[in-house]
């Protein structure tokens, strides 16, 4: 039987073996410039959705320049949130890019959609609301739920905000960044970025109701076998 395949969208990161214990309370500024940057890149990320839709409306296809420009914000978006707000788990300044960077600590791709449904488009933000309604409670609060992708105070508000400043503290006491919590951040991080490319109608690929914790995504599930009757 063949397994099912897996979320299009892939997160993997990677903790820097060699933190330092106090650099994380100045990331914040020093990420400034790409703050300013990602505030216009973010008002391009929302005008390409709006012209995204219609032309997922009328010939069931996103373009491609356009999605990939958007996949790119959500790179260089992500990059900044790992090294200065949420998870905090590299040293390693954010390149200015919406390309790869293979060599950074975190990485994200999605898979481009040939064919998108049509009628999905019009009903997505609706299908999505019981994932807003628990990423809100888990991940964040209120309003920035659905700021997620733009994200970018010196620690990120809620659940997330909450288990970085304990991951840096255990950080400054030991010198020893706990595995445990970067597991668990990285399954939120990857929790939140589905919805995104859902909520943004990216991919039809409905976000699934699972924490899936750790730096690397897990493998296709298989189907189970249906029970005889």
């Amino acid at each position: 039987m063949l397994a099912t395949p897996s979320h299009p969208l892939s997160v993997e990161a990677a903790p820097d073996p060699r933190l330092t214990r106090w650099m994380w309370l100045v990331k914040w500024i020093l990420a400034i410039p790409h703050y300013i940057v990602l505030f216009f890149l973010q008002i391009g990320f929302l005008l390409l959705s709006v012209g995204a839709f219609f032309c997922i409306l009328v010939t069931g296809r996103y373009p491609r320049p356009l999605f990939d420009f958007n996949v790119g914000v959500i790179r260089w978006s992500t990059r900044v949130n790992y090294y200065s707000s949420a998870v905090l788990a590299t040293d390693a300044y954010p390149p200015f890019t919406l390309k790869d960077v293979p060599d950074y600590p975190v990485r994200i791709d999605l898979a481009y959609p040939e064919r998108l449904s049509r009628g999905l488009v019009l009903v997505k933000w609706l299908l999505v609301v019981p994932q807003f309604l628990v990423i809100t409670m888990l991940v964040t609060s209120g309003w920035s739920t659905f700021r997620y992708v733009e994200d970018w105070s010196p620690f990120s508000s809620g659940l997330i905000g909450l288990l970085s400043l304990v991951a840096v503290v255990i950080l400054a006491s030991t010198g020893n960044y706990p595995r445990g919590l970067f597991d668990l951040l990285m399954g939120l991080m990857r929790w939140g970025l589905r919805v995104v490319v859902y909520a943004f109608l990216m991919t039809d690929k409905y976000p699934p109701f699972r924490l899936d914790m750790g730096g690397t995504e897990p493998p296709a599930r298989a189907p189970r076998p249906a029970t005889a009757t």
